[in-house]
């Protein structure tokens, strides 16, 4: 998500770090640098326009030119400006108790508007609150065969009518069922197009009018661009939109129609879909968000992904055992083992501050493969040994290694790797919300510090074991980015 925005702000900071104090050639540099990374990342003109003046006046403003550490400065009002483009958002759901919610879900054909019905009614059903589907794109009967897929999947009521010709109908009627289920809030799935017509927004208005639902959000598809800009202003004037849900954020190198729409529209960005599955629907958060554009991280929403995983009575059990300063090694295989969904280890660690280098080699691995050896080097040691891994001297280590069959350095990244990413699993997932915070104010400093290599010279798997130096992780850099420059071409 965002690489090519991240790489090219990252440039921009680079062009300032090491610098003991900035001129005014240097910062302008600096700011024209961000400028091009957001126009490549394809963010709207005028948006680009106002956030780099206001990143102008704002680094003026602070005298950042005299300040001790610019370059961080520079960074930390970057990450501000960010933040005030894409908020302020309230991304709570507006749930009335004991009666009807509905929301009515609207976007163009392809923006995945039906499986977002389906990602929005599980979110709802985990605030332990019964949600309906009602299926009113009666333009695509392939819509509602999916919506009811969807619905059985999920063990979520999903309301269609065969033959049907007015979508007003429908969602008359399936409101009415819901009311007879003791519903709490209906989802509307309405009909789309492959582009915005006359008769599709008459359609739209019509349900809007007549159902009067009490919200009204927009699917757009985050890679298309500009494009997604224009038809959210385009399904704003004609339905005074609530909110946008943006989706397959996961595949968006550019993110430039996450920080134009909210400026451009004037419509918040509700909730973005970063994936496949019925769970990856995150409700937005500016904050979070500008962290992950800057590779700082984001330590809420791995607690959110953390719960999601532990149910309360594990995680009061571990709260227990956490008050006693007890977190071991077998702690931290429980935990891993629950992480063995394809590419959620690999998420995890890259919402984590300091954690961006990391993630890319976990999400790269086999994680059936890597949960295994994981488990069996755990399972070789003594349980003194999973207690307090600094009993694990070299002899030790030579026979859990043979005991599991792994090399002994293995062992020894496993330690290293439970040594850096144990405290902070164990923070994410149980806690308390000042810990979260204090953590998050720690990591995205360490994370601001360096925002190209936060690890340092931490040794992680596949890497030879020494410390690099900073010539030589500056050097591995300038590799990398000629690598995706030359991939860029190919493509």
């Amino acid at each position: 998500m965002f690489q090519s925005l991240q790489e090219g702000l990252q440039s921009a900071f680079r062009s300032l770090q090491g610098k003991g104090k900035l001129s005014e050639s240097n910062m302008r540099e600096g700011i024209a640098m961000v400028e091009r990374s957001l126009v490549e990342a394809d963010v709207s003109i005028d948006v680009v326009q106002k956030f780099v003046a206001d990143v102008a006046a704002a680094a003026e403003g602070r005298r950042i030119l005299l300040s001790l550490r610019p370059h961080e400065e520079f960074i930390k009002i970057v990450f501000e400006e960010l933040v005030n483009v894409l908020g302020p958002v309230d991304n709570a759901l507006p749930i009335k108790r004991g009666t009807l919610t509905t929301i009515m879900m609207c976007g163009l054909q392809g923006a995945g508007k039906t499986t977002t019905c389906g990602k929005l009614a599980l979110l709802i059903r985990e605030k332990k609150l019964k949600p309906f589907l009602i299926a009113a794109d009666l333009q695509r009967p392939a819509a509602i065969e999916q919506l009811h897929v969807l619905g059985e999947q999920l063990g979520v009521p999903v309301f269609s009518k065969p033959g049907a010709t007015d979508p007003v109908a429908v969602c008359r009627e399936g409101q009415d069922q819901a009311r007879a289920v003791h519903a709490d809030v209906v989802i509307l799935d309405t009909a789309g197009r492959l582009a915005i017509d006359a008769e599709l927004m008459e359609q739209l208005k019509q349900i809007d009018k007549q159902v009067q639902p009490d919200q009204v959000y927009l699917v757009v598809d985050g890679m298309t661009g500009q494009d997604a800009v224009k038809s959210a202003k385009a399904f704003n004037e004609a339905l005074s939109l609530d909110g946008v849900i943006m989706t397959k954020l996961d595949g968006d190198a550019r993110g430039g129609a996450l920080l134009s729409v909210k400026a451009v529209t004037e419509v918040p960005i509700k909730f973005i879909g970063t994936g496949e599955h019925m769970d990856a629907l995150e409700p937005f958060r500016p904050e979070g968000m500008a962290s992950r554009i800057l590779s700082m991280g984001d330590i809420v929403e791995v607690a959110r992904e953390a719960h999601r995983l532990i149910d309360e009575r594990e995680r009061k059990a571990l709260e227990d055992r956490m008050s006693k300063g007890i977190f071991t090694l077998t702690d931290f295989r429980d935990m891993m083992q629950k992480l063995r969904k394809p590419g959620l280890i690999g998420k995890m660690m890259s919402l984590m501050p300091g954690m961006g280098e990391l993630s890319k080699v976990m999400g790269n691995t086999d994680s059936e493969k890597e949960m295994s050896r994981l488990t069996g080097i755990i399972d070789s040691m003594t349980p003194d040994e999973r207690r307090n891994p600094k009993l694990i001297d070299s002899s030790r280590r030579n026979r859990i290694a043979k005991g599991c069959g792994v090399q002994a350095v293995q062992v020894s990244d496993l330690i290293k790797q439970f040594e850096t990413i144990g405290p902070m699993l164990q923070m994410a997932t149980s806690g308390s919300t000042a810990d979260k915070m204090k953590m998050l104010q720690q990591m995205q400093g360490m994370a601001t510090s360096n925002p190209f290599n936060p690890l340092g010279g931490m040794k992680i798997k596949g890497n030879t074991g020494k410390r690099l130096t900073p010539k030589e992780r500056e050097k591995m850099q300038r590799e990398r980015e000629k690598l995706l420059r030359k991939k860029k071409r190919g493509s």
